[in-house]
C-alpha cells in the first residue's frame, strides 16, 4: 500500500515539475521578450540601430482639465517652456471653471503659443472629458498631436523634442511613460510598481509589433487617426477609454513607435488613499472588454502562468519537505530564485533609468497581490453598463 502511494506521489510531483518548469520558460522569454523593453532599446539607440526624423515637425500639445486650477499653476509652465521651435499648447477648461479661465488669460499674455477653449458647464456627455479632448483636437492647427494631463510636469525641456523624434512617414501613434511621483509609503510603492510593470508591458508589447494601448500622461497621435475613427464615436457609451481603446483600435506593427529616453517622460501627483487608486484602477480596467480579442487573449496569458508558478512552487516546496526529496527542493529553489533574480536586475534597472526606485522584497509581494486587486475588480467593481457611474478624474 506504501510503495503505491510512494509511487503515485512521485509521478505527480514529476508531472507538477514538468509544469513548473515549463512555465519558467514562459516567464523568462515574456520578461526578455517584452519587460525588458527599455534597456534592449536604449542599447539599440546607442549602437545607432534606431532610425529618428531629424526634421522637428510642428505638434499642438493637448490638455484637458477639470477643476485643475491648482495643478496647471504649478505644472503648465513646464510644458509651454519646452526647447522645441513651433508648437502650441491648447489646454480645454472642462467646466468653464472661472479660476482656470484667469489663470488662462493671464498665462497667455507670456506665452502666445498658449490656446485655451472650454466645455461649457452642465455639458450633457457621459464622459466629458471625451468632449474636451474632442474640441481641443478641432481646434488643433497641425497634424502630430501630443497629450497629456493637467496634473503632469515633463521631466525635461526636452520632451516634445524626444517624442517628436519618431515622427516618421508611416508613423501614427508615439507611446511614451508617464510616471508617478514617489512618496514614502506602501501604497505609494504598490502604485508605481504597478504603473511601471504596466507601462514596460504595454511598452514591451508595442516594440514587438503587437501595440495595445497607451496613457493619455504621455502619447502622441497624428489628427488623422481620430477623424478615421470619428472621433470618440464608437466608446461614447463608456467614460473611459480615450487613450487606450484608440490605440488598441488602429495601432499595429507599421504605424507605432515607442519613445523610452529618460527625458521623455511625464510626472503626474498619485493617489494618497487605496480607495481612491482602485477607483483609478476600476476605471481603466472598465474599458478592457472592448480590447481586441488578441489584446484580451495575449494580457490573460501572464498572470495565469504567474498564479500557475506559485501555486506550483508552493506544491513542490510542501512536497519536496515531506517526502525528504531534497535533491526537487534544491532545484525548485533555483528556478524560482533565477525568476526572481531576474525581476529584480529587468525592473529595477528599468526603473532606476526613468529615476525611480529600487524594488526588492516588495517585487514579490506586489507580483502575487496585484493579480488578485485585478481579479477582485473586474469579478466585483463597476464594468460594462455599471461603468457610467465612474468620474473620469
Amino acid at each position: 500500500m506504501f510503495s503505491i502511494y510512494t509511487y503515485v506521489f512521485s509521478y505527480l510531483d514529476v508531472s507538477i515539475f514538468l509544469a513548473f518548469f515549463l512555465i519558467f520558460v514562459y516567464q523568462l522569454y515574456y520578461y526578455l521578450r517584452y519587460i525588458n523593453v527599455v534597456c534592449r532599446n536604449n542599447k539599440k539607440e546607442k549602437k545607432g540601430k534606431i532610425e529618428f526624423q531629424i526634421q522637428k515637425k510642428p505638434v499642438s500639445v493637448i490638455i484637458s482639465a477639470r477643476d485643475e486650477y491648482e495643478n496647471l499653476r504649478k505644472f503648465l509652465p513646464d510644458v509651454l517652456t519646452q526647447e522645441y521651435p513651433e508648437y502650441e499648447v491648447i489646454v480645454v477648461n472642462d467646466g468653464n471653471d472661472e479660476d482656470t479661465e484667469l489663470l488662462l488669460s493671464d498665462l497667455k499674455k507670456i506665452y502666445p503659443h498658449l490656446r485655451s477653449t472650454f466645455v461649457p458647464d452642465g455639458a450633457k456627455n457621459l464622459s466629458t472629458k471625451k468632449l474636451a479632448l474632442t474640441l481641443g483636437i478641432k481646434a488643433a492647427k497641425y497634424d502630430w498631436l501630443i497629450f497629456t494631463d493637467a496634473d503632469c510636469v515633463p521631466e525635461s525641456k526636452h520632451w516634445i523634442t524626444s517624442i517628436a523624434r519618431n515622427f516618421m512617414e508611416n508613423t501614427e501613434f508615439v507611446l511614451g511613460y508617464g510616471a508617478y511621483f514617489e512618496e514614502k509609503s506602501f501604497l505609494n510603492r504598490l502604485i508605481t510598481y504597478d504603473t511601471l510593470f504596466i507601462a514596460l508591458q504595454y511598452l514591451g508589447f508595442a516594440k514587438a509589433g503587437k501595440p495595445y494601448m497607451g496613457v493619455g500622461r504621455n502619447m502622441a497621435y497624428k489628427k488623422d487617426v481620430f477623424y478615421e475613427q470619428n472621433g470618440f464615436a464608437s466608446t461614447l457609451n463608456l467614460k473611459s477609454g480615450d487613450d487606450d481603446l484608440i490605440v488598441n483600435k488602429s495601432a499595429n506593427k507599421q504605424n507605432t513607435r515607442i519613445e523610452t529616453s529618460n527625458i521623455s517622460i511625464t510626472w503626474s501627483k498619485p493617489n494618497h488613499s487605496y480607495r481612491a487608486w482602485r477607483y483609478q484602477k476600476e476605471r481603466h480596467l472598465s474599458v478592457s472588454s472592448s480590447y481586441s480579442a488578441k489584446s484580451k487573449n495575449r494580457l490573460v496569458v501572464e498572470p495565469i502562468s504567474r498564479f500557475a508558478f506559485y501555486a506550483s512552487f508552493i506544491f513542490l516546496l510542501v512536497s519536496s519537505i515531506i517526502s525528504f526529496n531534497w535533491l526537487l527542493l534544491g532545484i525548485t529553489s533555483s528556478i524560482f530564485i533565477l525568476r526572481y533574480v531576474m525581476q529584480l536586475i529587468i525592473i529595477n534597472k528599468s526603473s532606476v533609468y526613468f529615476g525611480g526606485r529600487k524594488y526588492f522584497f516588495s517585487i514579490l509581494i506586489f507580483d502575487i497581490i496585484l493579480p488578485l486587486i485585478v481579479a477582485y475588480i473586474l469579478t466585483f467593481g463597476r464594468m460594462g453598463s455599471r461603468s457610467r457611474y465612474i468620474n473620469w478624474k
